[in-house]
């Protein structure tokens, strides 16, 4: 009998240490200053530059960026961005793999997770000039 209460707790511990939910602080500690490689269905999704005073530059990996800003509500970190006022808010945790985003959108929920990280910044094409 004592195997068995062994191994609920075994699990429990399992399931409990799975992933820790990150809060502003705790967020901007693991991100300031680093760039997120973003990864989806196993297929690279986007990268995030996370700058001081919590701005951040987004890109689709086109070359395109976009810079924003990002706040805590609600117990999410919400993103406004130049071209997208409106916020997007995630929950982030931390894995054993890394840092994992979960969003709920009207379209349905859509999970991020952390492919690489580096302090090297985001490579944006300039701005398009026209004549």
């Amino acid at each position: 009998m004592r195997w068995v209460f062994i191994l609920i707790v075994a699990l429990w511990g399992g399931i409990a240490g799975a992933g820790e939910r990150l809060d502003a602080e705790a967020f901007d500690a693991l991100t300031q200053g680093k760039t997120f490689y973003y990864g989806e269905g196993g297929q690279p999704y986007g990268a995030e530059e996370y700058l001081d005073n919590r701005r951040v530059r987004w890109s689709f990996l086109d070359g395109q960026c976009k810079d924003g800003h990002w706040y805590e509500a609600d117990g999410m970190i919400c993103f406004a961005y130049e071209d997208a006022p409106e916020p997007h808010c995630w929950v982030f945790e931390t894995g054993a793999r890394g840092l994992i985003a979960r969003f709920m959108g009207e379209t349905g929920a859509t999970e991020l997770y952390e492919m690489q990280q580096t302090r090297q910044p985001l490579r944006c094409k300039g701005p398009e000039v026209g004549v």
